[in-house]
């Protein structure tokens, strides 16, 4: 693997997700960190990164203290959690993707004898991110995508008339997924510093009475699989700091700012190194 490609890691919860993503990937090998957390690191064609792909398991809090401990092992550029969710909107189907463009926490509150106060958290994705997925899935006819804020919360949604459901109705109501693991990532993603992340959902369910039925039809698999395609899409497109391709002026190769500043980050020197102009 070469030593100067940027890193991104691909998280997952449920083994079909981690399989989705793992079929675009080649060179494969697993690493494994001192305390037994493991990643499978790979390829990806046509896209400058390498990618260490984990399967978490579910859960807010497991995946945040899993994403920490990821972060300061492997020391990427993005973070992507790339799974399935529930839909909360009629006109968003399975098979569907919802490209988060922030994660609602959506449990937090204080109880009083006036009812439920709600104390919101939110974390917006990574502009850099959501503008790549943008400009890929203009590509991608095979895909419906939405650009829209995704729930997150320890709790599968199978009832549409439940106390939850209407809680994220009446306090979150642009959100278009519920999902179990986006928050927990979005959050270590956010105190790990400058890291960009996004969160990318295939519907597998309608979040209601049906997600059952809607399991063993197969749905997860398809969306499992539409999400994973729409990640690899995104970093397709998306080069990362210091990576070729562009310049802050619109040129050719390597990322130049301006000035006399060149940045080679991402190349043999890391971090910006200032020459000065003589002549021509």
């Amino acid at each position: 693997m070469p030593e100067t490609s940027p890193t991104v890691v691909i998280l997952t919860a449920l083994a079909l997700e981690y399989a989705a993503v793992r079929s675009h990937l080649t060179d494969r090998e697993e690493l494994v960190h001192d305390d037994g957390t493991r990643v499978e690191r790979g390829r990806l064609e046509g896209a400058p990164w390498t990618v260490a792909l984990a399967e978490l398991g579910e859960g807010t809090a497991h995946t945040a203290a899993l994403t920490t401990r990821l972060i300061d092992w492997l020391r990427p550029q993005a973070v992507l959690f790339v799974g399935v969710a529930g839909s909360l909107k009629a006109e968003i189907g399975i098979g569907d993707v919802v490209i988060g463009t922030k994660v609602y926490s959506v449990q937090g509150g204080k109880r009083t004898s006036k009812g439920f106060l709600v104390r919101p958290e939110a974390w917006p994705a990574s502009n850099a991110l959501v503008q790549a997925a943008r400009s890929a899935v203009r590509d991608m006819a095979e895909v419906r995508a939405h650009f829209k804020p995704i729930a997150s919360g320890d709790v599968v949604l199978a009832d549409a008339r439940s106390e939850i459901a209407r809680h994220l109705r009446e306090h979150y109501n642009d959100a278009a997924a519920i999902e179990t693991e986006g928050s927990g990532a979005a959050h270590a993603a956010h105190l790990g510093g400058q890291l960009d992340a996004l969160v990318i959902r295939g519907i597998s369910d309608r979040a209601d009475a049906g997600k059952r039925r809607a399991d063993a039809s197969g749905s997860q698999d398809l969306a499992a699989r539409q999400a994973a395609a729409v990640a690899v899409a995104v970093l397709r497109k998306h080069r990362g700091r210091g990576a070729s391709g562009g310049s802050a002026r619109g040129g050719e190769g390597g990322a130049t700012y301006g000035g006399d500043h060149i940045d080679f980050r991402n190349g043999v020197f890391h971090g910006p190194v200032v020459g000065k102009k003589a002549g021509e």
